[in-house]
């Protein structure tokens, strides 16, 4: 009888199996049929029906299955069918946890969908499957910018501020601080200095998953993993005694940036004393530490100084009226981001940031250091009273007549009472200062004698320098914004600024202000680049329309200085040329179109999107006396914006297209050739693409600097911690936004042509030609 259920049993199991055999067969036939029909759906499903049956099979499938996901996905992507496109990535990676090409593909889904930290996560682990993969490592180095930003490698090769750290943090701990709260801890370096002084409870919290996780490998490298409690989170979500067993005795904390408050450093304090800290020790009583909490650093003063620097007026002040031929008008007003009246709804960051002692061109000083304000980060009401603080006034005296252009700020952070650490641009520090371009004003020239005023307050936790201006030691003249006070004592400037309002709508009575970022009002103020361009579209359309003097088109240039509007009202019998067509794609804010416009009979069109962007063009073109039909936007004659590069109409093509081949941050423009070669097909004979070609150039340098700013050198900055292999993972292989000018270097070669991009003829492309580069002697150097 048993032998009868063996065989039976072996039976049942022989049918099952050739069921299955057949059920695979059939699905991997119907899986390439679907796609064979672009059914990416249903072949997808195939697969997962054949591999979950016959795992056996996964080598031999494996890449027609990545060929199906990744079709299968951008359906899913173009639906917006998101969470079915992260399920069927889940499945695949069940399947193939360890394929390196599935995990770059699903980071390359979640970068494009602003998930930075997973994106980074899967590119990381594409990297480590396979360290020669081009694509993984490529997604991973631009992300890498982001996760980790440049500035953890600095303050971590900065072994002075580590040191003084340490100091501090040892100093609290050997008085009696025997448990620690780290928040923002990064790496870990500060909750290891108070592991190390002998804390007998360390906890660290880190809100970025990659450098959360970045720490775990850091801590447990310097085996510390038991003795310091990490956790995921922001320090204003940690619960007692739910993620740590009771107050602490001890804050550190560097959440600072170069404004001091920029990093909620006045938030996460006041929630840490009223929820996470023992209550302060009392003024002026010798009572024991261990009783009471602190925070490292205890307090802070903040300076500023007033500075003329060449290099932050060009990208925050448009300096020319006319540029190339375009005349701004005066009712436009041009702002970037920094300045507080720009008319953003947004919590706008008021400042910028430069490392002043390398700034292009240097800087000048206008005034004496002053001191700004002072915070002490162990009052618990102080912290509360900043952000309800009314702001305040602040003037000082003009040392050094210049051109006012921002107030730079820095501060002490006075660690304990024997420790501290200063940001001022003439100390060596890692840190940058905080600048505070000045704008709006009439007049920006200053002389000794002269006083320097503002109005400081904090708010969004923000450190806010706003209304700034001076007093003129001559007539006590106040040169303020003119939307705020009108031409004071100044008969001929309150005459203009009347006149002006009289041929102004009430609507734009204030003129037209456009807020623009820094690198735009930059490239508006490079005249020498609009210049080149206007030449180089003034020859080819010269040749396009022969027939025609453009520089007698040209309005209100050289020549016969005939305008565009009065030649197109002449006599009705003489022919009107048809118009060449030129096409602007470049991104940011772009006065090409307008160049183009006044070079003859050409229909312009500009690819700006924002409307406040193309108001401005629109002021700047009625200024300059253009035909209303001169200059269009682009993306409002767009069916589908993805596809930019079109006919202007079905019957005609286009005379010029300008593109974007380089980036602000020097980096060449991702598929810039497959733009081009789209490009080439939609000019006419005798068109051209602008720019037609880029020349690469490159030098060997020999910069400490840079190696400080790239990657952590060693255990000796960190003072024998552990930290530079795991952070160094983060380190990419090209910088980017480098001055070569300002950079700390010793030449090594002179500069030397590295590659041709051809735009018009990519057969003259050289990208693989041998550049010899030779070391100069010590006489050249």
């Amino acid at each position: 009888m048993s032998s009868l259920n063996a065989k039976f049993r072996r039976s049942h199991r022989g049918a099952q199996e050739a069921g299955r055999r057949e059920l695979i067969s059939r699905s991997l036939q119907s899986a390439q049929h679907c796609l064979e029909d672009q059914d990416y759906g249903t072949a997808y499903a195939h697969y997962l029906l054949v591999l979950n049956l016959a795992p056996e099979l996964k080598t031999s499938v494996k890449e027609t299955f990545q060929f199906t996901l990744f079709k299968w996905a951008e359906e899913l992507d173009s639906l917006a069918r998101i969470q079915d496109l992260f399920n069927c990535y889940e499945q695949a990676l069940e399947l193939y946890p360890n394929d390196e090409v599935i995990c770059n593909s699903m980071g390359e889904h979640l970068f494009r969908m602003g998930f930075r930290d997973e994106a980074a996560g899967y590119f990381h682990k594409a990297v480590k499957l396979n360290p020669d993969f081009a694509d993984a490592k490529e997604n991973f180095y631009r992300v890498a910018n982001w996760l980790v930003e440049r500035w953890h490698f600095i303050m971590l090769n900065d072994a002075k501020r580590n040191l003084t750290y340490l100091k501090a943090i040892e100093n609290a701990v050997c008085s009696g601080c025997k448990s620690v709260l780290d928040i923002g801890t990064g790496t870990g370096i500060l909750s290891m200095f108070a592991k190390k002084a002998g804390a007998s409870s360390v906890f660290a919290c880190e809100l970025s998953k990659t450098m959360y996780e970045l720490a775990c490998d850091v801590v447990a490298a310097n085996n510390m993993d038991s003795d310091i409690k990490l956790l995921h989170l922001k320090s204003l979500d940690i619960e007692i005694p739910k993620h740590i067993p009771e107050r602490v005795s001890l804050v550190v904390t560097e959440t600072v940036d170069a404004g001091l408050f920029g990093e909620g450093i006045v938030e996460s304090l006041i929630h840490a004393w009223e929820h996470l800290l023992l209550q302060p020790k009392p003024k002026n009583q010798d009572v024991n530490t261990k009783d009471y909490g602190q925070v490292i650093p205890a307090s802070a003063i903040v300076f500023g100084m007033a500075v003329e620097c060449k290099e932050i007026r060009r990208h925050h002040r448009v300096g020319a009226q006319e540029v190339a031929g375009v005349h701004l008008p005066h009712s436009v007003k041009f702002f970037s981001p920094t300045y507080a009246f720009a008319g953003s709804e947004e919590t706008v960051e008021p400042y910028t940031t430069e490392k002043l002692s390398r700034i292009p061109g240097g800087y000048v000083p206008l005034t004496e250091p002053f001191q700004i304000m002072t915070v002490d980060f162990n009052n618990l009401q102080e912290l509360k009273s900043l952000a309800h603080r009314k702001s305040w006034k602040l003037s000082q005296p003009v040392i050094e007549g210049g051109m006012l252009d921002a107030i730079v700020v820095w501060f002490v952070l006075q660690l304990d009472d024997k420790h501290a650490l200063s940001t001022s641009p003439s100390e060596e520090t890692c840190w940058e200062q905080a600048v505070y371009p000045v704008q709006g004003l009439p007049d920006y020239s200053v002389k000794a004698g002269d006083t320097v005023m503002m109005e400081v307050c904090c708010q969004d936790c923000y450190l806010k320098i706003q209304k700034i201006s001076f007093l003129t030691s001559e007539c006590g003249m106040d040169c303020s914004d003119r939307d705020d006070m009108l031409g004071l004592g100044n008969e001929a400037e309150l005459c203009n600024a009347l006149a002006s309002l009289q041929t102004t709508s009430e609507q734009d009575g204030k003129g037209q202000v456009c807020v623009l970022e820094s690198t735009e009002i930059a490239l508006l103020n490079n005249v020498p680049y609009h210049e080149c361009f206007r030449a180089a579209m003034g020859k080819v359309l010269s040749s396009l329309n022969p027939s025609k003097d453009l520089e007698s088109m040209d309005i209100d240039r050289h020549g016969s200085g005939v305008n565009i509007q009065e030649s197109q009202n002449k006599s009705s019998s003489d022919v009107v040329p048809d118009p060449l067509y030129v096409l602007d794609v470049s991104e940011g804010f772009s006065i090409l179109p307008i160049i183009a416009g006044k070079l003859g009979p050409v229909k312009a069109y500009s690819s700006i999107e924002k409307e406040q962007h193309q108001a401005v063009l629109n002021v700047i073109s009625e200024a300059n006396n253009f035909p209303k039909e001169t200059l269009e936007f682009w993306l409002s004659h767009l069916e589908d914006e993805n596809v930019v590069l079109q006919r202007p109409k079905s019957d005609k093509l286009w005379s010029i297209i300008i593109l974007d081949v380089i980036e602000t941050s020097g980096l060449i423009q991702q598929e810039v050739m497959e733009k081009a070669a789209i490009s080439r097909c939609l000019l006419q004979s005798g068109g051209k693409i602008f720019p037609q070609y880029v020349l690469v150039y490159g030098m060997l340098v020999e910069s400490q600097s840079l190696l400080l700013e790239s990657a952590v050198q060693g255990t000796e900055p960190t003072l024998g911690f552990n930290i530079a292999p795991f952070i160094n993972q983060f380190k990419v292989p090209v910088r980017v936004y480098l001055d070569l000018s300002t950079l700390p270097c010793v030449p090594l070669s002179k500069p030397a042509e590295l590659l041709r991009l051809d735009l018009m003829n990519p057969l003259l492309n050289s990208a693989s030609r041998e550049v010899k580069l030779y070391t100069l002697n010590a006489e050249e150097q």
